[in-house]
């Protein structure tokens, strides 16, 4: 899988990110000791390290200044087409805090819980999950937008007296 996540990443964007390569060398490393020691549960916490070390990745370049999805919008797409920053900030800040939550959850799987519900959580399960956390996410986008308009009416309305 991770194999096609890089060829399509570079036929579709012409470019392979850095977070792709690592998960492609951690399968790998993880994969092979798996089979050194007999045991899956390496393999299986797979989708735990790139979970904790994504999020981890994400909520440290927020805190440096500027998110990787601000630098991949800002490479990506026009200043027209680009929503504001502090809306990519917040998608950012929650995403991070997604993933690094997800990846903990799959760790506790990978060690708690049968190979069937691991299966299920890193297929379709993080599928549904994701899906439930962008649906929430649009929300409350949708009203932390609303509310900045009425503010900014507000403001217009205030600058009238």
């Amino acid at each position: 899988m991770a194999f096609l996540e890089i060829a399509l990443e570079k036929i579709f964007t012409k470019h392979v990110h850095g977070i792709s390569k690592f998960n492609f060398f951690l399968l790998l490393l993880l994969g092979g000791l798996s089979l050194l020691g007999d045991e899956g549960l390496w393999f299986k916490l797979q989708p735990f390290f790139t979970g904790v070390i994504m999020g981890g990745y994400l909520l440290f370049k927020l805190w440096r200044g500027v998110g990787l999805m601000e630098e991949m919008m800002m490479a990506m797409m026009e200043e027209s087409r680009r929503p504001p920053k502090f809306i990519i900030r917040i998608l950012e800040l929650h995403s991070s805090v997604f993933f690094l939550l997800y990846g903990i959850f799959m760790g506790y799987v990978a060690i708690y819980l049968s190979s069937d519900r691991w299966i299920f959580f890193k297929t379709a399960g993080f599928y549904i999950a994701f899906v439930g956390f962008f649906l929430i996410e649009l929300i409350y986008i949708r009203l932390k937008m609303k509310r900045m308009i009425e503010n900014q009416k507000k403001a217009e309305l205030l600058k009238k007296f």
